[in-house]
């Protein structure tokens, strides 16, 4: 494995913190939760730029999609969804997955408000204990829809 994959998946914690994968793509949860739910999709092999993937990356993209939209509406409701691919510091690509919520929300007794709502989304926040990070990590694949 690269260093560059190896220093993503460190980040991101992207084996700890799995939800779900499909042949190509990775499901993990956000170690920084800037909205209950965010996560971090990411192809499965090193590739630096959106337009290196091939055909079945892209379908199996749409089919994780659907899996993620549907599993997060059931666990948290979200109003809307914002995809990031910024790439700028992590030069694999992925996908920062926001939920976005127009009100705050109270999830396993802690209260989360979208500070960017409705603009952009402030993926800034604190790191979380990775107790309460398994915790949501549970809880989402406990209502994973596929």
């Amino acid at each position: 494995m690269s260093k560059v994959m190896e220093d993503f998946k460190k980040k991101f914690k992207t084996k700890d913190l799995l939800i779900y994968e499909t042949e190509y793509w990775v499901w993990s949860l956000r170690p920084v939760q800037a909205t209950p739910g965010a996560g971090i999709l990411s192809l499965k092999r090193e590739c630096q730029t959106f337009s290196e993937l091939n055909q079945e990356e892209f379908s199996d993209l749409n089919n994780i999609i659907k899996a993620i939209e549907k599993t997060l509406k059931k666990t948290f409701n979200y109003d809307i969804m914002n995809y990031l691919m910024l790439m700028m510091v992590d030069k694999q690509v992925h996908y920062h997955i926001i939920p976005r919520y127009d009100k705050a929300i109270d999830f396993i007794g802690l209260y989360w408000k979208d500070s960017g709502w409705p603009g952009v989304p402030n993926l800034a926040g604190e790191e979380i204990k990775i107790e309460i990070l398994y915790e949501i990590q549970s809880i989402i694949k406990e209502n994973l829809v596929l």
